[in-house]
This record gives C-alpha cells, structure tokens and sequence, in this order.
C-alpha cells in the first residue's frame, strides 16, 4: 500500500507529474490484477520505466501512434481490463478526439486516459505540445470523467481511485518537476468531491490543477490587502461539485475561477454555465490563458506571461474589486 507521508509526497514533488504517475501505476501493478499500462513511445517520459521492468507483460508500447493509442485500449478494456493510456495532453485532446469521442465518450468503455504535460508543462517545444484546449474537448464528451489535481499527491490518488470505477476518465497532470505541494500530508480524496482548502468572506477562488498552489498564496497575499478569500480545489472539472459551487456563490461578494487552461471552455465556463442555468448572478472573474498562444519558452516564462502567478491573480481579483 502506498504511503502518504511527508517523504514520499516530498520526492513525487521532486519527480514531477510523471514521476507520481509512476508510483501511481506501479501501486496498481503491484495490487490490481486487472491493470494494464499503455504508452505512445512515451514509457519515460510517463514514469514507466519501473512498471516495465517489473511487469513487462502489462505494458503495451503502440509507437507514435496515438490514436492506435485508444483503439488498442479499447480492446484490452473489451476483454476486462482496466487500461491506463498514456501520451501528452496535447495529444489526448487533438489527435486522438475521434477516438476517445468513439471508444470512450459513445461506447462508455472504462479507459483511463492520462493527459501529460498538460497547461505548458510542454511548452518549450511550442504550440504543438502546449496544451490549453484539453478540457474544453473532453469536458463537451457525454460520459467522460475530467480531473485535473493540485500536486503529485493528488495525482496519484486521482489515478488509483479512478481504475476502480467504471468511468471512463480524464486525468490531466500540469506543473514542472519539483512541483509545489499542495497536500503536506494524507487527506481524503473522492472524485466529484471538492476540498475547501482556506475560508474566507468576500471572495472565493475555484482553483484546478498547479493553479490551486497559486491561488493559495495569491490569497494569502491578498489577506495582507485586507481581502478575505476562500480557496476550493476544485480537483474534478466534471462532474462539478455544484453543492460547492452554490455555496461559494452564497457566501462570497466575488467568485474567481482559476486554471492553466483557455478561458473557453475549461473551469470558468463550466462554473458560469451552471450558475446561469440556477439564475445565480453573482461576478464571475476568469482567471486562465487568454485566446492565444504565448511563444515557446519555460514553463515559468510562459506562466508569467499568461498571467498565471500569485501576484497576478492578487492584481487582478484587486481590480475586478476597485480596491
């Protein structure tokens, strides 16, 4: 059984994304019989290396051929097994769509797609593998589960729990490697369930995914401005927590939602669509990447640029409030 405790989550941050999501497939090698792994030519870069070694008849390299990717998967998943498909979130969302709209969304099969690199943890190599549209796509695909976690603790326990449902599921990993911990120690996880992580009055950050760290310290930042804020890791995108969402609608002046995701389509729409279709009205700040594609750089230059840091979302929600 794999231990949350502070050294382990500590080295899942040191590792990245990919790293947790090898411990993760290796927990689930080692206790679930059903399992089975699959990566598009990526077994490194996912965090593989180890599940390969020790259980090489679990995991199915396609080459760089992703949408094969989902095909094969459907087929383990027709024959009982539960498959965890990995590529790049760029890839999941564009080159595979017709796939994953065919094999997971309209034939409901239970695979579990891994979406890396996910925001701009790609974005160094540019607008092909930076990834700003991914929930937008998948969100819009009846059936499909989307999550999206806060740090690499989260990840694996989004990825453990989500191959014991019949659900077929999105999980996309943003931040770099040595990425900032979230949960400092064990906590309960439960997809479809979110987790207030700070409470507060006058505003309310919705946060998914790296953008949950940030908006921690931007609301800590912003208790010095006098401004009480609440902060919702709002881990699963869909299905919503709509009972989390009314209540922040009802306690809070302002709501922020927070991503490293288009604005179009991602968190903030789909908390805009609900409260609109509820007749709740209250001001809606998205914070997010903007309709366009920032140049390649380091995921730290591409962040800032998007307006994606503590700082930014301090100025921001401060503007939004005239203060």
């Amino acid at each position: 059984m794999i231990e949350f405790n502070r050294r382990n989550i500590r080295t899942w941050s040191l590792l990245g994304p990919s790293g947790a999501n090898g411990a993760a497939s290796l927990e689930l090698a080692q206790t679930n019989p059903d399992v089975v792994f699959l990566t598009a030519d990526l077994c490194f870069f996912s965090g593989l290396e180890r599940v390969k070694n020790a259980f090489p008849d679990k995991l199915y390299n396609v080459g760089i051929a992703e949408q094969n990717l989902i095909g094969v998967a459907a087929g383990l998943a027709k024959e009982g097994f539960i498959p965890i498909a990995n590529t790049y979130a760029s890839f999941c969302s564009s080159r595979c769509a017709d796939q994953v709209r065919v094999n997971m969304s309209y034939m409901k099969l239970p695979i579990k797609l891994i979406g890396l690199t996910a925001g701009y943890g790609a974005g160094i190599l540019g607008a092909t593998h930076i990834s700003i549209e991914d929930i937008s796509v998948m969100r819009a695909l009846p059936n499909i589960v989307v999550i999206s976690p806060a740090d690499c603790s989260e990840a694996i326990k989004a990825i453990t729990a989500c191959a014991s449902t019949p659900d077929p599921t999105y999980i996309r990993l943003t931040g770099p490697v040595n990425t900032p911990i979230v949960y400092k120690e064990d906590y309960e996880f439960e997809i479809g369930r979110s987790v207030k992580l700070m409470s507060g009055k006058d505003v309310c950050i919705i946060a998914c995914g790296s953008m949950v760290y940030h908006s921690i310290k931007a609301a800590e930042l912003l208790s010095k401005d006098g401004i009480s804020c609440s902060v919702i890791n709002m881990h699963t995108v869909k299905p919503l927590d709509t009972e989390a969402v009314i209540e922040a609608n009802n306690q809070h002046d302002l709501i922020v939602t927070a991503e490293e995701h288009s604005i179009k389509g991602g968190l903030f729409s789909e908390v805009a669509e609900f409260l609109s279709q509820q007749g709740l009205h209250k001001p809606i700040l998205p914070i997010g990447i903007r309709d366009r594609f920032v140049p390649a750089g380091s995921y730290d230059y591409q962040m800032r640029e998007s307006g994606l840091t503590s700082e930014n979302i301090r100025m921001q929600i401060l503007t939004k409030l005239k203060v």
